[in-house]
């Protein structure tokens, strides 16, 4: 039973490729729109849909009213298949993206990525004009592969987080016009502050639906 105030996760699962390969997802129900696709850290950083981060702003947009999908790749977790790089990453989240749309019901969503899923969700951007929005959470990527962004962009990064030079990337995300929320007193992982990456991301959607 889902007491007032908690809100149910539904495992999902989503087919990719051509063998009959499944991925491992997890939904909130919403009534808003966007609905929001939730990109894990790549494989190799050891990243899964139950990372600390994607859990955090699955959460504070649920609670906002927005439907989430978040997944394992293939290979990860209970996740069917051999672990990629590159475009097999893109290929999972191109497949959790329709199940994403079919799920709400819309043919947009906004997309969110945490560290280095930051770059399947630059290609994703490129590649499908469904994607609305871009939250990029902690990116690890190239500050200059952003200035050409044609969609709403949300960057959140840690204070003391130094992976990326600080001037760089704010002069890239004000030349794609977006926004860049750096969370005080936190760093790459989050480990202080977590609840204010979720506020972040959640107002954000908010705008995005125009509220």
């Amino acid at each position: 039973m889902v007491q007032k105030g908690q809100f149910l996760e539904r495992s999902t699962l989503i087919p990719v490729g051509s063998a009959g390969t499944v991925m491992e997802g997890t939904v909130h129900r919403g009534q808003k729109s966007p609905p929001l696709l939730i990109l894990p850290p790549r494989p190799e950083e050891g990243g899964g849909m139950d990372h600390v981060l994607a859990a955090e702003v699955a959460f504070a947009v649920a609670r906002a009213g927005f439907p989430t999908l978040r997944f394992n790749h293939r290979g990860v977790g209970a996740s069917q298949g051999v672990r990629g790089t590159g475009g097999a990453l893109v290929e999972d989240a191109e497949a959790a993206m329709r199940v994403a749309l079919e799920n709400a019901g819309t043919t947009a969503l906004a997309v969110a990525s945490l560290h280095g899923g930051a770059r399947v969700a630059l290609a994703l951007q490129e590649r499908h004009p469904a994607v609305g929005g871009l939250c990029l959470v902690a990116p690890d990527v190239d500050p200059l592969s952003l200035v050409r962004l044609s969609c709403p962009l949300l960057v959140i990064v840690g204070a003391e987080d130094t992976r990326v030079p600080r001037a760089a990337l704010a002069a890239a995300v004000a030349e794609a016009g977006g926004d860049l929320e750096v969370i005080d007193d936190a760093g790459a992982t989050f480990h202080r502050n977590l609840p204010q990456v979720g506020r972040a991301a959640a107002a954000w959607l908010q705008r995005l639906a125009g509220g």
